[in-house]
């Protein structure tokens, strides 16, 4: 038996249609994580924990905001952990706000992309994974970004040009096609 908030993710995970071999890999694992871990969305769960990220669009859909991760050192979507929160689509949206300072922001609450990478050791926490569920957020007011402490920098990006450059993670290019092939 499964406590209410697993259910629920469960449920969620079982409608997402996985759009190639990587993601349909990708889906039994992520219900594994989540049915053998009731903590799943809590940072100290190991050996990882659920993080919820934005597919953050520009309102005409052109453009997705990329954020330069400090600790990272790498060009990233907005995103972050649950603490505790099993609604990852609200985690998503809630972080792209928080990282880029947008407030006319909306959701869609059906999965967009799964991933699974694994986080360096860094101080006394040990390495771990984050098993990240993406949603669509969408920017629908001002562009505008406010700068915060988790980022270097932040950038609209042309999708198109993002399923080309070798600077970003493959999952950013992965997003970037399945946006334009319209998933």
């Amino acid at each position: 038996m499964h406590a209410p908030s697993q259910n629920k993710l469960l449920e969620l995970l079982a409608k997402y249609q996985p759009d190639g071999p990587q993601q349909e890999r990708l889906k039994p694992l992520f219900a594994g994580f989540i049915a053998q871990h009731p903590d799943c969305c809590e940072r100290h769960c190991v050996p990882g924990h659920l993080t919820g990220s934005a597919w953050l669009v520009s309102g005409d859909g052109q453009r997705a905001a990329l954020m330069h991760h400090r600790k990272l050192g790498r060009w990233l979507q907005p995103g972050g952990h649950a603490d505790g929160d099993a609604d990852l689509a609200a985690v998503a949206k809630r972080e792209a706000g928080e990282e880029t300072g947008l407030t006319d922001l909306e959701l869609s609450t059906e999965i967009f992309d799964l991933d699974r990478h694994e986080i360096p050791a860094r101080g006394q926490e040990p390495a771990h994974w984050h098993y990240d569920i993406r949603f669509v957020v969408r920017a629908t007011g001002s562009e505008l970004f406010v700068k915060n402490a988790e980022s270097l920098a932040l950038a609209w990006v042309d999708i198109w040009a993002l399923t080309g450059r070798d600077d970003v993670d493959e999952s950013i290019r992965r997003m970037a096609r399945k946006w334009i092939m319209g998933r």
